[in-house]
């Protein structure tokens, strides 16, 4: 592609390559310069303008980005995204519905060292999208890119974004309550977990609440309906043999793990009930803050597997922001 100034008898065909402003209206960048766009100028006293023009082994920015953006979501229904139009050497990659991004971290990488003018951004890896949402742009940096360039991005590009959906719809939330407990607790954290739910698609199949008591827990356990299970205690579970794992155990389930490396988020027990997962929420889950647990649920209600592994990697940008309701905040003041 050559870029500069050319007369403007020679500029028939090439690209405007920067916004002008005449007296009959402006002439955006990008614009190919066509007989009308040639005698405005003319008639504005222009002698000479500045375009990009396009060899014969380059491809226009709009046709770069559109198949570079085919290659990475050949199947938008399939893939969970869907494509916008090209419009200035860019197109758009939104989630068609709730879920996780999931990608390929080599491949992206590769691409984005082939060109600087060819570019893809995207969120990072398994952060939660609702309908909508922008996961991904492909950008041409340039006005045209070159054809051997394009063609290799593709390659790498095949198939290498989506969103994993989410696959568990319903889920069961177990309430306990301490004497003394103030009576809006519980329903404040009903509603802080129904708004996680209801932003992953997930339909809450019943609510129990019951005292915070090993036997009453494990037969509200039991009889739950829900293809996840969630447990939220008016006193925090503050060891793996607690109140709350006990209850799982007697309910027939396991434990798995109690605390993880997210602040909030450090009191979390998770574990299953035969095939179901079962997460016992922190207290912090009260609010609608981001927290260890929203990791924990969002990954289990989309099928993936939460073990000792994935939940001791979460600590690398597991200190998340403090949030004023917590009784003993990470820093002391003064």
């Amino acid at each position: 592609m050559r870029f500069g100034a050319v007369p403007l008898e020679e500029a028939a065909g090439c690209i405007l390559a920067h916004s002008l402003v005449l007296p009959e209206g402006r002439l955006r960048k990008g614009l190919v310069l066509g007989a009308g766009e040639i005698e405005a100028l003319g008639a504005a006293g222009v002698t000479e303008v500045t375009v990009a023009q396009l060899g014969p082994d380059d491809v226009a920015e709009d046709a770069a980005a559109s198949r570079l953006a085919a290659a990475l979501v050949p199947d938008e229904r399939a893939a969970g995204l869907s494509r916008s139009a090209a419009f200035t050497g860019r197109v758009n990659l939104n989630a068609t519905g709730p879920g996780l991004v999931t990608l390929d971290v080599d491949r992206i990488h590769a691409l984005n060292r082939i060109d600087p003018t060819i570019t893809l951004a995207t969120l990072a890896p398994l952060v939660r999208v609702e309908p909508g949402m922008l996961v991904g742009t492909v950008k041409m940096i340039a006005y045209g890119v070159a054809e051997a360039s394009l063609s290799q991005a593709e390659a790498l590009a095949r198939e290498a974004l989506r969103i994993l959906p989410v696959i568990r719809r319903t889920a069961g939330l177990l309430l306990t309550e301490v004497p003394g407990q103030d009576a809006k607790l519980s329903a404040k954290g009903r509603r802080a977990v129904e708004k996680r739910l209801a932003a992953l698609g997930i339909a809450l199949a019943e609510v129990a609440t019951t005292a915070h008591e090993t036997g009453a827990m494990a037969e509200a356990l039991a009889r739950m309906p829900g293809e996840v299970l969630l447990i939220l205690t008016g006193s925090a579970t503050s060891d793996l043999y607690d109140t709350a794992p006990e209850a799982l155990r007697r309910a027939g389930g396991v434990v798995r793990r109690f605390g993880m490396p997210v602040d909030p988020g450090n009191l979390l027990f998770h574990g299953r009930l035969g095939a179901r997962p079962v997460i016992g929420l922190p207290g912090c889950a009260r609010s609608p803050a981001l927290n260890g647990a929203d990791w924990v649920l969002e990954r289990l209600a989309c099928g993936l597997e939460v073990g000792d592994q994935e939940i001791a990697a979460m600590g690398v940008g597991g200190l998340l922001k403090e949030i004023p309701i917590r009784p003993q905040p990470r820093e002391r003041k003064g």
